[in-house]
């Protein structure tokens, strides 16, 4: 029966955190993926490392230092890692006032820049209304399509971490794993991130987590190649009720009140807009929150429509023409960054970022390991 310090469940951007944490302090590590690779929540997102959206505090505290993991990683290249900042948009005068009153907070390094210093920096920043805009430099983009698999190859290839791709994992108990073709495996750690499925291997315990599944949707243009590289993300005004940093500022209620009442279907589809640019040209675009009950496996024309009615009020892009669109599922906790609970001694469940995986999960998972040393 093969054995190892540590056995995770899940190569996604979570389980990865984890094999990485592990084996920086030399443990022998095992991954165990049901798919070919990880094609859940781990691709279907922005490519966002996002600190700007956390809470001060532990929160941004942890975003921080993920971010500077991801920088390593650049450094180490594992994978590109673009320093592009994000800019966030205001074409409303309630959005402005969020934005000026956030920046007097100074709990992030954060500026107000004028209309003409957004549309000189952004070309896909729509001119028209724009009363103003915030800049941060702190945020970073990987491409989600490739960022899973290249740090795997990495940790396979630097770390000696063994991964066993098409392989589900139906039981965990005393420590030993066992899949569905009837091997099983022992580790003196096991850590579970199998995000929204984890209710597969602990249904139990995901009914009393807290955890409810998220459904977004999000689309791509098509690639222009006159959209330079290195720009920064761009978040509409609507983004402002939608991360929890800016709950600080008592001018997001006036903002929420007009969405709520004049646009009530951005509320009811969970829709903030925002725009992710990549060096061949594309452009992420996005996106919705559904929850719970409310989830359909067919993904809703209405929802489109509507976000990109609202993409198209503040971005400017050179064509609208859509390559891509999909919709995705993960957990979220209403409260918690991520759940966390030891089922047994030894076994970890370990899942929920949220919308916030890639800009959380290295923190987390560091923060977790020094915990359990």
């Amino acid at each position: 029966m093969p054995q190892s310090d540590v056995a995770i469940v899940g190569a996604g951007i979570v389980g990865l955190a984890h094999a990485w944490m592990a084996a920086r302090r030399g443990k022998s590590v095992v991954v165990f993926e049901r798919d070919h690779a990880a094609i859940s929540a781990s691709v279907r997102n922005f490519g966002m490392i996002w600190p700007i959206g956390q809470p001060v505090g532990e929160r941004a505290e942890t975003a921080f230092r993920s971010r500077d993991l991801w920088l390593e990683l650049g450094q180490k290249k594992v994978l590109d890692v673009e320093q592009c900042g994000s800019i966030h948009l205001a074409h409303h005068e309630d959005e402005l006032a969020v934005l000026e009153e956030f920046c007097g907070l100074a709990e992030f390094d954060v500026r107000m820049v004028k209309p003409q210093q957004v549309t000189h920096h952004h070309p896909l920043a729509n001119p028209e209304g724009l009363q103003g805009g915030m800049a941060s430099d702190a945020e970073l983009r990987v491409n989600p399509r490739v960022a899973s698999q290249r740090i795997a190859a990495w940790l396979a290839e630097q770390h000696g971490v063994e991964f066993q791709f098409e392989t589900q994992i139906i039981s965990v108990a005393d420590r030993r794993l066992e899949s569905s073709d009837g091997r099983t495996w022992t580790a003196g750690r096991i850590v579970i991130c199998s995000g929204s499925d984890l209710k597969t291997l602990f249904p139990d315990v995901f009914a009393e987590s807290g955890l409810r599944p998220c459904q977004l949707q999000m689309m791509r243009s098509t690639a222009r190649s006159d959209i330079q590289a290195g720009l920064p993300h761009l978040a509409s005004g609507l983004t402002l009720r939608h991360y929890e940093s800016f709950r600080v500022c008592p001018t997001l209620t006036t903002l929420k009140k007009r969405i709520a009442e004049q646009t009530p279907e951005l509320d009811q589809y969970g829709i903030h807009v925002m725009t992710s640019s990549f060096p061949d040209g594309r452009v992420i675009l996005g996106d919705s929150h559904v929850y719970g009950a409310d989830i359909s496996p067919f993904s809703s024309e209405v929802i489109d429509e509507v976000m990109l009615r609202e993409l198209q009020k503040v971005f400017r892009l050179p064509t609208w023409d859509l390559e891509e669109r999909w919709s995705g599922v993960y957990a979220k906790h209403s409260e918690l960054p991520i759940f966390q609970q030891e089922v047994e001694d030894g076994v970890h469940l370990f899942a929920g970022p949220g919308g916030a995986g890639m800009t959380m999960s290295f923190g987390l998972a560091e923060r977790a390991w020094q915990r359990w040393e």
